[in-house]
C-alpha cells in the first residue's frame, strides 16, 4: 500500500504547482465572462495581463535577500531574447486577445470546452517538435484527462455560436500550446522576472490595440477587479507554470493544466448560475483516474548526461557536484554559471531540461 501512495518529490511538486496554476486560470474564465458585460474584449485582455506585470513588478525587489553567492534564480539574458519574444507574441497577446475576442462571441460552455485543444496541442508539439518523451502509460493517463475535459465542454444544443469566435477561441489554444513548450526552453530563467516582463509588454502592446480599434474605457470599479483578477488568475498562475514546466516538461504539465476547464465549469456553476449534469461528474472521475496514474508515474532507467554548461536555480545533489570560489551553504537553492560532467547513471525522473535523451 505504501509504494502505491509513494511519489517522487519532484514529481510532486512539479504536479502541485501545475495544477495550482489550472486552478487559478480555470477560475478566471466565467469571472472574464462576467466582466466583458462592461468592458471591451482587448481592454480586458490588456487590464488582465498588467494586473499580472503590476503585482509581479512590485513582488520581485521583495524576493532578493541577502546572499553570499549567486542568486536564488538565474536571470534572463539577451540570449534569451528571441524565445522570450516570441513566448511574449504568442502567450501574452495573441492568446488572450484571441479568447477574449471569442469569449465575447460563444457562450461560457463553448468556450470551455474549445479551450480543451490547448493540451492536445501542447502535448503534440512538445512530443513531435521538440522530442519530449512520453511513455504509453502517461500517453494514456493524459487521454483520460483529455477525455474528462471534453465530457465538461460537451452540452448538445449549446454550441451555436458565431464561427468568428469559434474560431479565435481555437487559435487562442493554438497560441498558448506553442507558447507552453517556448517557456519550457525558458523556465530555468527567474519564473517571476519572466512572467512580469510577459504581462507588462504584453499588456501594454494589447491596451495600445484596444485603444486604437475604439474600445471604450471602462469604469474605475471595473478596471479594479480586472487589475486584481490578472494579478491572481494570470499573474500567480503564470508563476507556478513556468516552475512546473521546469520540473516536468511541457508534454506532462499539459496534461495536468487540462483539468482548468472543469475548474472553470465548476466556477461557472456558483457565478454564473450554470449546472452540472451526470456527464461532468464521470468527467470528475475521469479526470481524477488520469491525474492518478501521472502521481504515480515512475521512469527509471540508465541514462547518459552529456557535458552541459548552464545557468539555473540549484541545490547541490546528483547532478550538482561542482565546486565554488566562495563558501556557500550548498543545501541552500542558488544560481550560477556551472558544468555538468559527463555521466551514467539510473534514477526517477522526468524529462525536465536535464533529461531530454533518447529512448529506444
Amino acid at each position: 500500500m505504501r509504494n502505491l501512495l509513494k511519489i517522487d518529490p519532484t514529481q510532486g511538486r512539479g504536479a502541485a504547482m501545475a495544477l495550482g496554476a489550472a486552478l487559478l486560470f480555470g477560475v478566471s474564465t466565467p469571472y472574464s465572462k462576467l466582466l466583458l458585460v462592461e468592458m471591451g474584449p482587448l481592454t480586458l485582455a490588456s487590464l488582465l495581463y498588467l494586473g499580472a506585470g503590476l503585482a509581479l513588478l512590485v513582488i520581485l525587489p521583495l524576493r532578493r535577500r541577502a546572499r553570499v553567492h549567486g542568486a536564488a534564480e538565474a536571470a534572463l539574458r539577451v540570449a534569451d531574447l528571441p524565445l522570450l519574444l516570441a513566448a511574449i507574441l504568442c502567450g501574452a497577446i495573441l492568446g488572450p486577445s484571441l479568447l477574449m475576442y471569442g469569449l465575447d462571441r460563444v457562450t461560457a460552455v463553448t468556450g470551455s470546452l474549445l479551450l480543451n485543444l490547448e493540451p492536445p496541442l501542447t502535448i503534440l508539439i512538445a512530443v513531435v517538435w521538440f522530442r519530449e518523451h512520453l511513455g504509453r502509460r502517461q500517453a494514456g493517463a493524459a487521454a483520460l484527462i483529455l477525455a474528462g475535459t471534453v465530457l465538461v465542454g460537451y452540452r448538445p444544443g449549446e454550441t451555436g455560436s458565431q464561427w468568428p469566435g469559434i474560431l479565435a477561441v481555437s487559435l487562442a489554444s493554438l497560441s498558448w500550446a506553442i507558447d507552453t513548450n517556448l517557456n519550457q526552453r525558458l523556465s530555468l530563467r527567474d519564473p517571476v522576472a519572466l512572467a512580469a516582463i510577459k504581462g507588462l509588454v504584453g499588456g501594454v502592446f494589447i491596451l495600445a490595440s484596444a485603444c486604437v480599434a475604439g474600445e471604450a474605457w471602462p469604469s474605475n470599479h471595473g478596471v479594479g477587479r480586472a487589475l486584481v483578477l490578472g494579478a491572481i488568475s494570470y499573474g500567480a498562475s503564470i508563476v507556478l507554470f513556468i516552475r512546473a514546466l521546469r520540473e516536468l516538461g511541457a508534454a506532462r504539465v499539459a496534461a495536468y493544466f487540462a483539468t482548468a476547464p472543469f475548474v472553470g465549469a465548476l466556477a461557472a456553476v456558483a457565478v454564473l448560475g450554470e449546472h452540472l449534469r451526470g456527464a461532468d461528474l464521470l468527467a470528475m472521475g475521469l479526470m481524477a483516474a488520469g491525474l492518478g496514474l501521472l502521481l504515480r508515474e515512475t521512469h527509471d532507467h540508465a541514462h547518459a548526461h552529456e557535458e552541459m554548461e548552464h545557468d539555473h536555480a540549484h541545490s547541490h545533489d546528483a547532478h550538482h557536484k561542482h565546486e565554488h570560489g566562495e563558501e556557500i551553504a550548498v543545501a541552500r537553492k542558488h544560481a550560477h554559471p556551472h558544468r555538468h560532467a559527463p555521466i551514467v547513471h539510473a534514477h526517477p525522473h522526468v524529462p525536465d531540461l536535464h533529461h531530454r535523451h533518447g529512448h529506444d
